[in-house]
């Protein structure tokens, strides 16, 4: 397969856009170089140096990689609540809070939003995901979950994958109101998720460590809520509490230093998704949307 620059759609605006990549000249050697693959297999995809690399992140002399990060990346820091200058270490800006008014949710019961910034992929349909597979490769239900049983109970249902970039809010939220439970954690490796390593080996969703939960609602069902790992993600911290009603735009966690993924899976018939985002999937173009931007809405009784 060959190497191409990761084209996406700016909603906002429509435009075509072509995503900056820090270290993306690592990411081609990495996965389409066979001498980087050998490296990926024996070091890169270990816990071990993703959490070496985060504790090294959480030190006061990592902050000095703050002002090249945002100047390099463009990074509206007039978004953020504290000033590059502020921060204590470059994992404290990483996940970097925003200021009130930042972002415009979309507060109707019915509607479902973004619980992050990212590039989005949507399916109306779980089993159409496998015309954006490399020929070979299978997504598994089973193995995502680690659970044959909840693996049926979301079968037909709609997808959505949300990839937070290194240039992203690092914050996730709720999309919903619902009941939450507790998170659930799946040990596995940490393969980057850049849509260039995901163009190679779909499977990093299911090899990836990665934690879920399911948020319980009357207008969506059940919805299964994932946080996957990453690449030089030293961790995924869960700040909610647990087995409680939330409200929708509540924070749910953050991802340390580096990309990383949320994805959402919606029983059967119990959504409809934005038809821009479905027919751009289509294209195999990735949406940029911004937490709390309507992205669907629930469909009652089976029916929109």
């Amino acid at each position: 397969m060959k190497f191409e620059a990761i084209r996406y759609i700016e909603r906002k605006t429509g435009e075509y856009k072509i995503e900056k990549v820090p270290g993306e000249s690592f990411l081609k050697f990495l996965y389409y170089n066979p001498f980087g693959k050998l490296a990926l297999e024996a070091l890169v995809k270990r816990k071990f140096l993703s959490v070496w690399y985060g504790k090294k992140m959480d030190t006061p002399e990592s902050k000095k990689k703050i002002l090249p990060f945002v100047k390099a990346l463009e990074i509206p820091m007039e978004e953020a609540e504290k000033s590059w200058e502020d921060f204590t270490s470059f994992n404290d800006f990483f996940y970097r809070k925003l200021k009130k008014g930042a972002r415009t949710w979309d507060m109707r019961e019915e509607v479902l939003v973004s619980p992050a910034d990212g590039k989005i992929l949507a399916y109306e349909n779980i089993d159409s995901f496998s015309s954006f597979l490399v020929k070979g490769q299978e997504f598994s239900l089973e193995e995502l979950f680690a659970s044959k049983e909840m693996a049926e109970k979301y079968a037909g249902g709609s997808f959505v994958i949300v990839r937070l970039a290194p240039v992203d809010y690092h914050r996730f939220h709720f999309p919903i109101d619902a009941w939450v439970g507790t998170s659930h954690k799946i040990d596995g490796y940490y393969y980057s998720v850049s849509t260039h390593a995901i163009r190679r080996n779909i499977r990093i969703f299911l090899e990836n460590q990665r934690e879920y939960t399911i948020l319980e609602s009357k207008l969506f069902g059940d919805i299964a809520y994932f946080e996957v790992g990453a690449t030089m993600v030293g961790g995924i911290h869960q700040t909610y509490l647990e087995n409680t009603m939330i409200n929708k735009g509540e924070e749910k966690g953050y991802f340390d230093f580096g990309g990383s993924t949320c994805l959402l899976l919606f029983e059967k018939g119990k959504v409809q998704l934005d038809e821009d985002l479905l027919e751009n999937t289509k294209k195999g173009l990735e949406t940029k949307v911004y937490v709390g931007e309507k992205i669907g809405y629930a469909k009652k009784d089976g029916v929109l």
